[in-house]
């Protein structure tokens, strides 16, 4: 134990980087228990979207929907998503699935629409690359 105490006093940098790390490990795992939204893979996203009550909302920016969305998708860039919130309360009571290119910004979106009172959210994980890996069918622009 003494030369861990050793070196962490010869190396205040490398034991500084140690405690960050693991700092942020553990808060990402707090907020992974935590989160209010679910996070489904491809296949759970087509039984979802196999719901006709199903809202499929799609968060990237404008300049990505030439990639292709994913067909029936609702196009509400992340950036705008809080000013869009009151045309959306109208869906509060529909399952959502959000998706983006790689699944990042949807979550940010799904954590915003839980924290407005919107109860069933999903994450597609993977975003649309996911989707497109899967061979699932998309609409050029």
């Amino acid at each position: 134990m003494a030369e861990y105490i050793t070196f962490a006093q010869n190396n205040p940098l490398l034991f500084a980087g140690l405690a960050v790390i693991i700092f942020l490990i553990v808060k990402m795992e707090i907020d992974r228990f935590t989160r209010k939204y679910k996070t489904v893979n491809t296949n759970e996203a087509v039984q979802l979207l196999n719901r006709d009550d199903t809202v499929l909302l799609d968060v990237r920016e404008d300049k990505e929907l030439s990639e292709g969305v994913i067909n029936g998708a609702k196009h509400i860039p992340l950036g705008q998503l809080s000013s869009h919130i009151s045309e959306l309360n109208k869906l509060k009571d529909k399952p959502i699935l959000v998706y983006c290119r790689s699944g990042n910004r949807s979550g940010s979106a799904c954590k915003q629409l839980t924290n407005e009172g919107f109860s069933d959210v999903s994450n597609l994980a993977g975003g649309i690359m996911s989707w497109e890996s899967a061979n699932l069918p998309i609409k050029k622009h």
